[in-house]
C-alpha cells in the first residue's frame, strides 16, 4: 500500500509542478481536490491545517507538498512529494530560460510573458477562493481577505507584520462581539 502512495503522491504532484505558471500557490485549489476529494487522503480540515502550518514555517509556502508526502506515508512520503513538486518545475524553468534567453528581444518572447501573466494570476485566485472555501471562517475570513486585498492595492508597502497585529486584532474583536 505504501508504494501505491509514493505512485500516487508523484502522479499528483508532477503534473501539478509542471503547470504551476505563477508559482506553486497557484495550483494549491488543483492539490486540494486531487488529495481530499479525488483520493480521499486528507480531509478538508486536515488540509487546511497542513496549509496553515506550511505557510507558518519558513521557507516556501508551497512546502505544504513536503507535509502532505509526510502525512500520507511518512518521512518516504515527504521525500517524494518535495522532489515531485519542486524538481520538475525546476527543471523545466531552467529550460525554458537557457531557450528563451536567447530570444528575449523578440515579440513573440514578450507576448508570451504577457500572456502567461494573466493565467498565473487567475491561478492564484482560484487556490485563495479554495482555502476560503475550506476554511469555513464565516463572514470574518472574508473581511480580513477583503482588506487585505484593498490595502495590498492601494498601499502595497505596508509591512507584514501589521497585517498581522490588525488581522489579529480584527479577530479579538469579532469574537468578543459574537455571543
Amino acid at each position: 500500500m505504501r508504494d501505491d502512495h509514493l505512485v500516487g503522491l508523484l502522479a499528483v504532484f508532477v503534473p501539478f509542478s509542471l503547470i504551476s505558471i505563477g508559482g506553486g500557490i497557484s495550483v494549491l485549489s488543483g492539490i486540494q481536490h486531487e488529495i481530499v476529494a479525488v483520493r480521499g487522503w486528507l480531509t478538508a480540515q486536515d488540509f487546511v491545517q497542513l496549509f496553515a502550518i506550511s505557510r507558518a514555517a519558513p521557507g516556501p509556502g508551497t512546502m505544504i507538498a513536503t507535509l502532505i508526502g509526510w502525512q500520507i506515508s511518512g518521512w518516504l512520503g515527504a521525500v517524494v512529494a518535495t522532489l515531485a513538486f519542486f524538481l520538475p518545475s525546476s527543471l523545466l524553468c531552467y529550460g525554458v530560460f537557457r531557450l528563451s534567453n536567447a530570444h528575449r528581444e523578440k515579440a513573440w518572447h514578450r507576448a508570451v510573458r504577457q500572456g502567461l501573466a494573466p493565467v498565473g494570476t487567475g491561478l492564484v485566485i482560484s487556490s485563495v477562493i479554495a482555502i476560503l472555501q475550506l476554511s469555513d471562517g464565516g463572514p470574518l475570513t472574508l473581511l480580513l481577505a477583503a482588506l487585505s486585498a484593498i490595502v495590498v492595492v492601494v498601499a502595497p508597502r505596508v509591512p507584514v507584520p501589521l497585517y498581522l497585529l490588525c488581522g489579529a486584532g480584527l479577530a479579538v474583536l469579532y469574537h468578543t462581539a459574537m455571543p
